[in-house]
């Protein structure tokens, strides 16, 4: 199918942008506090997009569907303040291609839930799970322990997924996914404090390049990417559009290879391989009923 210049340029922004943000993680946490961070980032995001829906009258739904997304942001969301403590330990690259196993653990779900799948599906299920077996094989290049965090947080994030699908919405996603970043960055800043990161916090010490990927992580990695996605879902192909699910991670890899000097090791790149190539059968069946904070962290 034809894809004009300009949906083009709406899927370069998606691809770059969402895929920098796995990297631009791995800077903030280094001299800012993890939940902290990603807690204020996500409340900036909601304050800046909430302003700009409120000035034009968009900003209202009914309290069920305020309380719907507010669950969804915080199941979902609050997973990436679980991935952006785990990248103090995790390579940007490895990280963004566990997460990439959302989709498959999903599709589990489905199954536990009784629900219908193709024999195809499930056998892209079976080789994604054998990628992500090697991912997190002992002796790579991040401690097993956190790699079975992420693992957990993909898992997780597939649950908040496969409730978003049922649970109640706003119609307008922006406005849903303003909720969501405002629900996930108050019960992240919560964590945060609870979990003693107010006493990490110096900003003497917050460096230059956490505090420019943090700025990434708000405007080009939130707003910028959100606005262009939502526009994709309106204007191109579903299929087209999905492509995010399985290009995102392998910009990251390319990032953080480039800039962080990040190793690409054989063991990686082949889970990487049949994991992305799993994902990527699996979505090609899948509709996502509408833009969600799960799309990318």
């Amino acid at each position: 199918m034809h894809v004009n210049a300009r949906t083009w340029g709406a899927l370069i922004t998606v691809y770059l942008a969402w895929g920098g943000t796995y990297p631009a993680i791995r800077v903030m946490v280094e001299t800012v506090p993890p939940l902290l961070g990603t807690g204020a980032r996500f409340l900036l995001g909601a304050a800046v997009m909430g302003g700009a829906l409120a000035a034009r009258g968009r900003l209202r739904s009914s309290r069920r569907d305020m309380v719907g997304a507010a669950l969804v942001g915080i199941v979902i969301l609050g997973d990436i303040g679980v991935l952006a403590v785990a990248e103090q330990e995790v390579p940007a690259g490895l990280a963004a291609l566990v997460i990439a196993s959302v989709p498959l653990w999903v599709v589990c779900l489905q199954v536990a839930n009784r629900e219908r799948v193709t024999r195809r599906t499930g056998l892209a299920v079976i080789v994604g799970l054998g990628g992500m077996t090697l991912l997190v094989s002992p002796g790579g290049d991040a401690p097993l322990l956190w790699l079975l965090v992420l693992v957990a947080a993909a898992a997780v994030e597939a649950a908040g997924q496969f409730y978003s699908q049922r649970a109640p919405l706003p119609d307008d996603p922006l406005v849903s996914t303003t909720i969501q970043l405002l629900a996930a960055g108050v019960a992240l800043a919560l964590a945060g404090a609870i979990l003693g990161e107010i006493g990490d916090v110096r900003t003497a010490a917050f460096s230059s390049d956490s505090l420019l990927a943090f700025a990434y992580l708000v405007v080009p990695g939130s707003l910028v990417a959100y606005t262009a996605f939502v526009w994709l879902l309106r204007n191109a192909p579903i299929g087209t559009v999905s492509t995010y699910a399985y290009v995102n991670p392998v910009v990251a890899v390319a990032v953080g290879a480039v800039l962080l000097g990040e190793r690409i090791t054989v063991t990686m790149a082949t889970g990487g391989a049949l994991i992305l190539t799993s994902v990527a059968l699996v979505v090609a069946q899948r509709v996502p009923r509408q833009v969600s904070s799960a799309n990318s962290p």
